[in-house]
């Protein structure tokens, strides 16, 4: 049985790891290259590094900053915010990211996720998608959650799947921060609908939370932030809680 993934998020903006609540009202949480060298020897068994103004700033991913983290983990690391060409990937890629993250680029034009998977391979393409319900129904964001769009989760999900996508980074905007759980039911529909991995994001407030989107939501990873940044829970601590409920981890 494939172990469930244990991975920190680090938001960045102006060179720092940023955290909010529902995409809004950051607040500062410490230095990206130190954070990332902390999480790779406390136990994380991946990382993502998103750099969440560059979309908005219409520019792409910081590749110096990349290098600095990479240098300091050794295990998989995903980064992305404003990539939007398989040149921007090579350059990241060859900066030391493992896998790239897109978002925003691949709704306005899906092809490319088509050129990246046969480019770089679908296991360095994993497709972010923020959504929010509206009317009861699951919609898509773009920029960091700003802009939205009338495509349904599911439906883009299942197409990115067709088009090369080697996982899904699923973010509930309306669970975002809030530290009430992941979007469980969303999750589960996702992870039997489709046949790639899905990464829960969004909600995490306590080991229960991540054991209920592991069972409940079938989740294959679940990612979190500031119960991580803020020391709230100790990621080798939550390992051993979950594996204590049988669920099977790297420890």
């Amino acid at each position: 049985m494939l172990t469930k993934r244990i991975i920190p998020c680090l938001d960045i903006k102006n060179g720092r790891t940023v955290k909010g609540v529902n995409f809004v009202n950051l607040i500062d949480a410490g230095d990206p290259v130190v954070l990332a060298k902390q999480y790779a020897e406390l136990g994380a068994d991946e990382l993502v590094f998103l750099d969440i103004a560059a979309t908005l700033e219409n520019r792409g991913t910081t590749l110096d900053m990349v290098e600095k983290v990479a240098e300091q983990v050794n295990i998989p690391f995903t980064v992305g915010g404003g990539i939007s060409s398989v040149e921007h990937v090579d350059a990241l890629l060859k900066c030391g990211a493992d896998k790239v993250s897109i978002n925003s680029s691949a709704v306005k034009r899906p092809d490319l996720v088509n050129e990246l998977s046969q480019k770089f391979g679908s296991q360095c393409v994993v497709v972010a998608i923020d959504a929010k319900q509206i009317d009861s129904e699951w919609k898509v964001h773009l920029a960091g959650g700003t802009i939205p769009t009338e495509l349904n989760l599911f439906d883009w999900a299942k197409e990115v799947e067709k088009r090369g996508a080697g996982e899904i980074l699923f973010t509930s905007m309306d669970n975002d921060g809030t530290k009430a759980g992941f979007a469980n039911k969303a999750l589960a529909k996702l992870s039997e609908e489709l046949n790639i991995p899905i990464i829960a994001s969004g909600g995490a407030g306590s080991i229960q939370h991540f054991t209920d989107t592991f069972i409940e939501g079938k989740s294959d990873a679940a990612l979190a932030a500031s119960v991580f940044h803020f020391g709230e829970i100790p990621i080798r601590e939550l390992k051993q809680a979950l594996r204590d409920e049988n669920i099977p981890v790297r420890l």
